[in-house]
């Protein structure tokens, strides 16, 4: 089984001399082809009211990153007060900005306002909230958005198997409580000159999905929610945001997603659904985090230890602290050891970092090539929920981000963290 990398064996060492491992390496090349895809996968949406990818900060949020979303078209969704520093620190700027928050502080929702984000509301009591807290500055922003969770289980069709269970997730509103806040938020936007005046509609309801069929389920379900909010309140929607969940293609035989087919199946509903109903003029949103980094980023580490008891493992400078993903959720990254891309896979390894948990492993029973200390490991699809996941258990610190240029130039885009990061915060001798 093998998968690419965007980086040299060769290109490695000399980074390496310069750049201690472990680090996580971006190509800028890829994230700029990524985002020219998906735009012109939903270019069809300029005959009606356009498109406009939001990404997802939580993914990768660094600031070189997201300058160079910025310059191929793209906003932010944020969610976090941290993160609306981030992205106004980039200089996004309003509608630039989404702000989509569960269990919200009020500072966040203030400084969401502040900035001139566009607030989507998670829950039916956030409406009075926001009221309250913006009442001395005119009560509810112009455009709000809604935050939908249809409940129950989600499949594709009857005959699919589940693919996630939003009955059980913790966001968003019921129909009912939906159908009622755009009812009270269109009614308070009458009765003020600032009020409400234009409403969107937002959905997540799975994650790292493996098919082409996702967005366009899902946009069909949040279609004819919006014909139905019209015919029920007479309220016309402006905005559709399909978030995330469209997945990556992490295990080398898995299919990637086709977005060109994605952006059809999109168009399909819209036209069948929304273009019949008078609605063509809806805008579509998407929030995609993991599809837009993750294939364009790696976790270069190296093999330091080696040990052999029961199993045959490898010891490495990384740990879950710089990736968590293998941790948290058994996920699969790929692991290539760089200069033996083509070498026979005939051993069996736990690929395995130095916190004191047993679970702090890259790879379990992995077939690898014969790996010798020193060896650079390229752990694959990093790119994103890699870095941002990162923690100081056992007071490992995190490490450097460098971005391979399009002119094959590296650029630190994040210093590794030294003890004196650590000890920053700890009042000692207080």
């Amino acid at each position: 089984m093998v998968k690419t990398t965007f980086i040299s064996k060769e290109q490695l060492d000399n980074i390496s001399r310069q750049y201690p491992t472990p680090f996580h390496l971006y190509d800028e090349k890829g994230i700029r082809e990524k985002a020219r895809a998906l735009n012109k996968a939903f270019a069809w949406t300029e005959a009606y009211g356009g498109f406009r990818e939001y990404f997802a900060v939580k993914a990768t949020p660094n600031p070189h990153i997201m300058r160079i979303l910025m310059e191929e078209g793209c906003g932010f969704d944020c969610s976090s007060y941290t993160e609306l520093l981030l992205a106004d620190a980039v200089g996004a700027k309003g509608e630039d900005v989404i702000f989509s928050s569960n269990q919200t502080p009020d500072a966040d929702f203030l400084l969401a306002h502040k900035l001139g984000a566009i607030i989507n509301l998670d829950d039916f009591t956030h409406i009075d909230i926001l009221d309250k807290l913006l009442s001395d500055s005119g009560g509810i922003p112009e455009t709000i958005f809604c935050r939908y969770n249809p409940g129950g289980e989600f499949r594709l069709t009857q005959e699919d198997n589940v693919m996630d269970t939003p009955g059980d997730a913790k966001y968003g509103f019921t129909k009912a409580q939906l159908l009622d806040g755009y009812r009270i938020l269109s009614e308070r936007g009458l009765k003020s000159q600032n009020g409400t005046k234009r409403f969107g509609i937002h959905a997540f309801l799975a994650s790292n999905t493996k098919t082409n069929d996702y967005y366009p389920a899902l946009a069909r379900i949040l279609f004819e929610t919006i014909v139905e909010i019209r015919e029920k309140t007479g309220i016309s929607l402006s905005y559709v945001n399909l978030s995330g969940g469209v997945g990556v293609a992490y295990h080398p035989d898995e299919t990637p997603n086709d977005i060109y087919a994605i952006g059809q199946g999109v168009k399909a509903a819209f036209e069948e659904i929304l273009v019949p109903a008078g609605l063509s003029d809806v805008a579509v949103f998407a929030e995609l985090g993991r599809f837009m980094l993750a294939e364009h980023g790696c976790l270069v580490t190296r093999a330091i230890r080696e040990k052999h008891i029961y199993k045959e493992y490898i010891g490495v400078d990384a740990c879950a602290a710089n990736l968590m993903r293998p941790a948290m959720y058994d996920a699969y990254h790929h692991i290539t050891v760089a200069g033996k891309e083509t070498a026979v896979c005939d051993r069996k390894y736990d690929i395995a970092g130095g916190l004191c948990e047993n679970n702090d492993k890259f790879a379990i029973d992995r077939m690898l090539p014969e790996i010798n200390m020193g060896d650079l490991l390229i752990i694959h699809d990093t790119g994103a929920h890699g870095f941002s996941m990162g923690y100081n258990y056992n007071g490992k610190l995190r490490s450097a981000e460098l971005l391979l240029k399009e002119d094959n130039s590296i650029k630190l885009i994040r210093r590794a963290e030294t003890p004196a990061d650590y000890f920053a915060t700890l009042e000692i001798y207080s």
